[in-house]
């Protein structure tokens, strides 16, 4: 596929790409501008294709997963990994004419939100960092109807099937975007980089085109119980999880009677023969439109499953029926005609399943992911919110992917570290964790991470300074642990390294309040910036690309931690054993066969010295032939000895090797 790409040249340098974009073997004009160069586009695109062309090989199908075209059948994989965490549609979004603001398209005919080709032209990035797997948050069609911000939620799904058109790049005439995708996951497979994507199974946007054929999965209110429709709120529980005791209770309460009285039975059922009217003389564009003027009835907002959550609802999605019945807690507490609702109870299907699951929607559920393995050769997911899935369905999900590819991966949305072993229970390979909220709190957390926390996890979790979700390390203190942080998620026990999209760049700006922030962190930028206030998952937003030390600072760790890669994965771990110890050195280390390394990190402001004692440390008696420490790119040698003296600056780190007998 990536070889037919094939874009009409321009007379002039006039598209404008980050210095940091310029490929180093592109032979065009070119125009240079402080931290920007307008190249002629044709050209710029080729030259990098044609690169990695270069490292294809004969007769094999990169259309397929890494591991089925290398007949890979384990998922070993995800242990070596460093992901990439991209929202496409920002990460390579830029203003290509160079001047004025930034638009979706202008008038030069470029597309200035991101497109699939410009990832492509982005890969070389990407090797330079030493990544190996490009996690894309949602690229399914999203809905433009309840949506939040100017361009909406990539998580509001209206086709869990199609492509979204804005990633398609208007220089590819003729082409279409699945196709544009295909031939991003086949470049990347050519670099030897797996492609990981999100799924959404639990919701979708309110105006999900399966209403059209299945109004009946859907929960629905009367469109006069819009504006006052949220969770109702329980005096006396707090904030809490719903467990089957308080939920018996609350039916009771007189809000929670009210809320019940908001719901409707699908259109369908209400009238069969309006319907039948509607979905003849509807689009996907209208229809919702049409069910609420002639029916008066709308799919219902999401909202959290814990009781008393101080989110609003989620206007832009809505839950799909996973059960025909109400859940066991319902029985004796609601009328014999109550139509479908959402409660806590009813959202958190893992906790608590009905009798009658809803089979057919089920099935389609489960036949999602494989339909994008067959289609694109996608090597693994994040399923999210996986563990509030009925068990059946998320095994369903599970294995319909493993049947076609074992060595298939699945991330698990899972923040709590101590539910690890539950998510490897279920299938999982990788956690998400919570590297992200207790690495950055140096001062608070960070010890008792490092040292007990990541080492005690019984699967794999993403060890990242920052997430999509989540504040900026480079924002966070003013960048004061934009190189700690990092280092320290390299070499954590059971960390699977992961940068996040504008990271390595100091990018401040957060592209969600999600985790860890709240309304007023949306504002990072200076007051005159064209993006301040903007999140990149509900407005047009690109990257301040700049040149920033601390992108070559992120590809040496990265090729440290490729260096000793095997010690860290297979290697023994052992906490280090120092001369003495405040709770503010953190200190990691790994021994093989003959060689270990020995990571030490200062976590004060303040200068300290520490002795590391290796014959404690080890266990046993050692003959130690050489030692080197590594610091800041430069590697020295040490004179060998048994005990090695540390001098760190506040907020310092280095890397001990040594080779023993």
């Amino acid at each position: 596929m990536i070889e037919k790409v094939s874009i009409k040249p321009r007379k002039n340098p006039d598209y404008c790409i980050p210095k940091a974009w310029l490929f180093e073997k592109y032979d065009g004009p070119a125009r240079f501008e402080n931290d920007r160069v307008f190249v002629e586009p044709s050209r710029y695109f080729e030259s990098i294709i044609e690169w990695i062309l270069e490292k294809k090989e004969k007769n094999i199908d990169y259309n397929k997963s890494l591991s089925l075209h290398r007949g890979v059948k384990d998922r070993n994989w995800v242990r070596s990994a460093v992901i990439y965490s991209s929202l496409a549609r920002s990460t390579v979004a830029y203003n290509h004419k160079g001047f004025g603001r930034f638009e979706s398209d202008d008038i030069l005919g470029y597309r200035e939100s991101g497109t699939f080709l410009k990832m492509i032209a982005l890969l070389p990035h990407l090797v330079k960092l030493g990544v190996n797997v490009l996690y894309l948050l949602p690229v399914t069609q999203s809905s433009q109807m309840f949506k939040k911000g100017e361009i909406g939620s990539p998580y509001s799904v209206k086709d869990f099937l199609k492509i979204d058109q804005s990633y398609h790049d208007p220089l590819l005439e003729g082409w279409v975007v699945e196709d544009e995708l295909a031939a991003l996951v086949e470049a990347c497979h050519i670099l030897g980089i797996r492609v990981v994507l999100d799924f959404i199974p639990r919701t979708s946007a309110r105006d999900c085109n399966l209403i059209m054929e299945h109004p009946d999965w859907f929960y629905w209110i009367k469109i006069d119980e819009l504006a006052s429709y949220r969770p109702p709120q329980i005096e006396g529980l707090g904030f809490c999880q719903p467990d089957f005791e308080n939920m018996k209770k609350i039916y009771d309460r007189k809000q929670v009677k009210d809320h019940l009285g908001k719901f409707s039975f699908d259109p369908k059922t209400v009238d069969p023969h309006k319907w039948e009217k509607i979905v003849q003389e509807s689009t996907e564009e209208n229809f919702m439109y049409n069910i609420i003027k002639y029916f008066g009835l709308v799919t219902a907002p999401g909202f959290s499953d814990w009781i008393n959550d101080s989110q609003p609802t989620w206007d832009d999605v809505t839950f799909l029926r996973l059960y025909l019945d109400h859940p066991a807690t319902a029985e004796g507490k609601i009328r014999n005609d109550q139509p479908p609702y959402v409660l806590f109870d009813v959202i958190k299907a893992s906790r608590f399943p009905g009798k009658l699951q809803n089979k057919e929607l089920w099935n389609y559920i489960a036949s999602v992911i494989p339909h994008f393995q067959r289609k694109f050769g996608i090597d693994g997911i994040r399923l999210d919110m996986g563990h509030a899935l009925p068990d059946e369905l998320e095994q369903m999900i599970i294995e319909n992917a493993r049947d076609y590819d074992p060595s298939f991966a699945f991330f698990a949305e899972e923040l709590e570290m101590h539910r690890a072993k539950e998510a490897k229970d279920a299938g999982y390979d990788l956690i998400i964790g919570n590297s992200w909220w207790m690495l950055p709190r140096v001062h608070e957390k960070t010890y008792e991470f490092v040292q007990s926390v990541a080492a005690n996890s019984e699967l794999p979790f993403i060890a990242s300074a920052e997430t999509p979700d989540t504040p900026r390390i480079a924002y966070r203190e003013g960048g004061k642990f934009k190189y700690l942080v990092p280092f320290l998620c390299a070499f954590v026990p059971n960390g699977v390294l992961m940068i996040n999209s504008g990271q390595e760049i100091e990018e401040t700006q957060p592209m969600n309040l999600g985790l860890d922030n709240d309304a007023c962190g949306r504002f990072t930028l200076g007051c005159e910036e064209e993006f301040q206030g903007k999140l990149a998952f509900f407005d047009h937003y690109a990257l301040h690309w700049k040149d920033s030390d601390l992108l070559s600072f992120l590809s040496e760790v990265v090729r440290l931690r490729t260096q000793f890669l095997n010690l860290i994965v297979n290697g023994l771990y052992k906490p280090v054993y120092l001369s003495w110890q405040d709770g503010k050195t953190a200190n990691i280390s790994y021994w093989g066969d003959g060689e270990a390394i020995v990571v030490i990190a200062n976590l004060d402001e303040q200068q300290r010295e520490v002795s590391v004692e290796l014959e404690k440390t080890y266990g046993r008696a050692l003959d130690v032939e050489s030692v080197k420490t590594w610091h800041n790119s430069d590697w020295k040698e040490v004179v060998p000895a048994k005990t090695l003296n540390c001098k760190l600056k506040g907020y310092d780190f280095t890397l001990y090797k040594i080779d023993f007998k």
